[in-house]
């Protein structure tokens, strides 16, 4: 059975008099990936600094590894992996030399950075200063420094956001390719459709409290509502129609419909995570 990566008892962390994580607890199991989804100002990002030992918990505590990071900051700090939406490269440099320059950091000899760049697809570009590079090559680079020292333990705070498709797919590729190799990845993000794709459970944060935290299919079978959309062609328009799939008659309903219709498309829909978010806590996530 995988053991608990990260831990979060209580966790709390306050700016003044506004309590930005309150008591919040939960669990990530070793390789899992955890969706955190929440609308800017929700407490996603202090969340990931308090566990990364940017900040320090003011009450309850954190486990990372097993390790109180009140206590082994520099320690969890040296097995883990970091990418924020802010970023801190070293823009006249290039992109070897920056990643060699974050290997020396971490204490690591003989580091060859050409394997990771080929990973995020800057193999061709890995000489020219990062100054130069677009916004997806630099969240590209980010996500190759962040692996740098081999972490167990990922935190990505909006990795994909306003990123080209190009990007952003190499991105969730990495991610995934990660997971499957046993890290754990903790993925903070406002976009619901990305944490349904990567996540293999998601928590919602609203005002600093978790308030939910399942499966995406869980959740959605328990807030959500089933249905089948029927495109239908009646007197030369088409015309959508949808059937509860959670109702009884169902079966007689869908059996009337293909025998009396012109049926054109049919789909099933489900609640999105969106959908859900909003009906649990009333605000939508953007």
């Amino acid at each position: 059975m995988a053991k608990d990566a990260i831990v979060a008892e209580n966790l709390t962390y306050r700016y003044g008099d506004l309590t930005a994580v309150d008591h919040i607890s939960f669990a990530v199991k070793e390789g899992e990936i955890l969706g955190f989804l929440g609308p800017n100002g929700a407490g996603k990002t202090t969340t990931v600094k308090v566990l990364t030992g940017q900040f320090l918990p003011m009450e309850g505590r954190a486990l990372i590894l097993g390790k109180d990071i009140s206590k082994d900051r520099e320690e969890i700090q040296a097995e883990i992996g970091v990418c924020f939406e802010e970023k801190n490269l070293y823009e006249r440099m290039s992109a070897v030399e920056n990643l060699r320059f974050f290997a020396q950091l971490f204490g690591i000899r003989k580091f060859d950075p050409y394997p990771l760049l080929k990973k995020v697809g800057l193999e061709k570009r890995e000489k020219d200063r990062v100054e130069s590079y677009s916004k997806g090559m630099k969240q590209r680079l980010m996500v190759a420094r962040f692996l740098v020292n081999s972490p167990r333990v990922l935190f990505l705070d909006e990795p994909t956001d306003g990123l080209d498709p190009v990007s952003a797919e190499t991105i969730r590729k990495v991610i995934l390719e990660e997971r499957e190799k046993g890290v754990t990845v903790f993925l903070t993000t406002h976009e619901m459709m990305e944490a349904d794709k990567l996540s293999d459970r998601v928590a919602f944060i609203n005002e600093g409290k978790i308030a939910a935290i399942d499966t995406p299919e869980n959740l959605k079978h328990k807030f959500g509502r089933r249905a089948l959309k029927v495109r239908v062609r009646e007197k030369g328009k088409v015309v959508e129609k949808e059937l509860p799939l959670d109702e009884k008659k169902v079966a007689k309903d869908i059996i009337n419909l293909f025998a009396n219709e012109d049926i054109v498309t049919v789909h099933t829909a489900e609640a999105t995570l969106e959908e859900i978010f909003i009906k649990i806590t009333g605000r939508r996530l953007e």
